[in-house]
């Protein structure tokens, strides 16, 4: 459970106590000023423990610097497209579809038993593209570079000159 959660239900029953008190009409004032005061200080501790809120970076438009002498006499850079401010470029990205194109090779590595498609993308980074390529790997510098046992990248490895040797 959230901390400022557990502040604001104490506050509450700080209230409650300060409005039971002030109902039954006790003469000192002490204790309802007490009660009150020890609630708001439970809000303002609750209100500093909530978890805060990602913002987005401001940008300001700052004006783009003087243009130079060489810049003023050539034409074509005097029709420079305008700056993009920050909130622009992300709405370009936005607007950008993402696509994903399939690795050909991963799926042959996939082949080889123990080895996923995470797996095989991470020995696809490491320059490993196709069975041939893990036949001829060192375990212990897979093992390292993936930070596994080298007992797992001999499998591998044994795996997949099997296959090899197959086709």
């Amino acid at each position: 459970m959230r901390s400022d959660y557990v502040l604001y239900v104490v506050a509450i029953i700080f209230f409650i106590i300060t409005a039971a008190v002030t109902t039954y009409a006790i003469t000192q004032q002490l204790w309802i000023v007490t009660t009150a005061v020890i609630g708001l200080a439970f809000i303002g501790l609750g209100y500093s423990q909530r978890p805060k809120q990602a913002t987005a970076p401001v940008t300001t438009n700052v004006p783009p610097p003087p243009p130079s002498p060489q810049q003023q006499e050539t034409p074509a850079m005097s029709t420079a497209p305008p700056q993009s401010t920050m909130i622009d470029i992300v709405k370009q990205e936005e607007a950008t579809p993402i696509v994903q194109t399939p690795q050909p090779l991963a799926g042959v590595i996939t082949k080889v038993k123990g080895i996923g498609e995470k797996r095989a993308a991470q020995l696809t980074a490491l320059g490993i593209n196709s069975i041939e390529d893990l036949a001829t790997a060192s375990a212990k510098d897979l093992a390292t570079k993936l930070d596994i046992s080298p007992k797992i990248t001999t499998k591998w490895i044994e795996n997949a000159k099997e296959i090899g040797q197959k086709k």
